[in-house]
C-alpha cells in the first residue's frame, strides 16, 4: 500500500494521510501557523513515521499567495528530506470529479448494492453536499457542467468550467446519431482556469454553453461547486439552469474526498514540476524608474552653476572676495 500524505493550503489548509480523516484548518489567520503542527499530528495518526511516506500531493492553487506558498515548501522540504515522490494538483478540477463521483455513488446506493466510487469509505448520503448533486437536474434529460470555484476575495472567484461524464456520453451519443458537433471538443474544461468578478463570470459561462451542439443546449444544468459559491448565489440564477450550489470543497468530504483529491494528480510527478498557480498579478511589484526631469547642464533661465564650478561659500560679484 502506497502512503500518501495530502497537503492543500489553496483555502485555509487541509493535510492528511490517504484512507484517514484529514484535519480541516479554516482560520486564514492561523492556519499557516499549525501547518507543521498538523502534518505531524495526521502522520503519526496514521501509524507512520515520515520516513514511511511514498507519495506527496500537494494542492497548487489557485489562491492567496501566502498560504499557497507556506504549503508548496512545506511539501517540497518533506519530499527532500524523507525521498518521498512530490505531485502537484490544483483544487478545481477535483470539483468536477467530485460530482461524477457523487452521482455514480448514489447510482450504486439506488441499486441497493452499497458499492462505492473509491476504495475508501464513501461520503455520508444525507451531507448537504451529496444531497444537492444527486438532487441536482430532473433526470436522465439533464446533462452537467461544473463550475468549479474558489474564493479569490476581493469579490472575485477562481474558476474553471468543466464538463461532466454524463454531458460527454451525450455528445458522444449525439455524433453517433449523426447530429451536428462542428469543431466542437469534449476534451478538456470549456473555459480553463482563471479569475474574475462572479457578474462577469457568468455572462463567460453562457457563452461557453453556447458553443455546445444544439440539441443539447436546453438539458445543461450547471453545478456551482467550492468556497465562495454560495455567496454570489443570486447571480447564479442568470445561467438559466443553476443545479446545485455547494459552498464546500472535495476536501471537505472527509477520507473520501481527500483519496479523491490524491487521485486526480495522476500516478507520477517531479518536485521541479510542482509551482503555485497565482493567476493575479502580485499587490507588490518593482516600481517604475523615477524620471529624468533635469538634464545634463543648467536648464534655460537658470543662471547657477554647476557644484563643481566657483567657491561653494563666496558672494557672486563682478569682484574677487577680499
Amino acid at each position: 500500500m502506497t502512503n500518501t500524505l495530502v497537503i492543500d493550503t489553496s483555502y485555509g489548509s487541509t493535510v492528511g494521510v490517504v484512507g484517514h480523516d484529514p484535519i480541516v484548518e479554516t482560520n486564514s489567520r492561523t492556519h499557516v501557523e499549525r501547518l507543521q503542527v498538523d502534518i505531524a499530528k495526521v502522520v503519526a495518526d496514521a501509524g507512520l513515521a515520515p520516513g514511511d511516506l511514498d507519495r506527496i500531493v500537494v494542492g497548487v492553487g489557485p489562491g492567496p499567495y501566502t498560504g499557497l506558498r507556506a504549503g508548496i515548501v512545506a511539501a517540497k522540504a518533506i519530499s527532500l528530506a524523507t525521498g518521498a515522490a512530490l505531485v502537484g494538483t490544483d483544487i478545481l478540477t477535483p470539483q468536477a470529479r467530485m460530482a461524477d463521483a457523487v452521482r455514480g455513488l448514489a447510482g450504486a446506493l439506488a441499486a441497493e448494492d452499497g458499492a462505492s466510487t473509491s476504495a475508501h469509505p464513501a461520503p455520508e448520503p444525507d451531507t448537504a453536499a451529496f444531497r444537492a448533486l444527486t438532487s441536482s437536474g430532473d433526470g436522465e434529460s439533464t446533462v452537467h457542467l461544473t463550475l468549479a470555484v474558489n474564493d479569490a476575495r476581493r469579490r472575485q472567484l477562481y474558476f474553471a468550467l468543466f464538463m461532466n461524464d454524463d454531458l460527454r456520453a451525450a455528445i458522444a451519443s449525439h455524433a453517433e446519431r449523426g447530429g451536428e458537433v462542428g469543431e466542437f471538443s469534449s476534451d478538456g474544461p470549456l473555459i480553463g482556469m482563471d479569475i474574475d468578478y462572479p457578474d462577469h463570470l457568468v455572462g463567460r459561462v453562457q457563452a461557453a454553453i453556447a458553443t455546445l451542439p444544439e440539441g443539447l443546449r436546453t438539458r445543461v444544468v450547471v453545478d456551482i461547486i467550492g468556497h465562495g459559491a454560495e455567496r454570489y448565489a443570486s447571480l447564479w440564477r442568470d445561467l438559466g439552469r443553476p443545479g446545485a450550489v455547494v459552498d464546500s470543497s472535495v476536501l471537505d468530504m472527509g477520507a473520501w474526498g481527500l483519496a479523491l483529491f490524491a487521485d486526480s494528480a495522476g500516478e507520477t510527478g517531479t518536485s521541479h514540476a510542482v509551482e503555485p498557480l497565482y493567476l493575479r498579478r502580485p499587490d507588490v511589484s518593482v516600481p517604475n524608474p523615477l524620471k529624468h526631469v533635469l538634464k545634463d547642464g543648467p536648464r534655460r533661465g537658470d543662471d547657477r552653476r554647476p557644484a563643481d564650478q566657483g567657491s561653494r561659500g563666496g558672494r557672486r560679484g563682478n569682484g574677487s572676495a577680499s
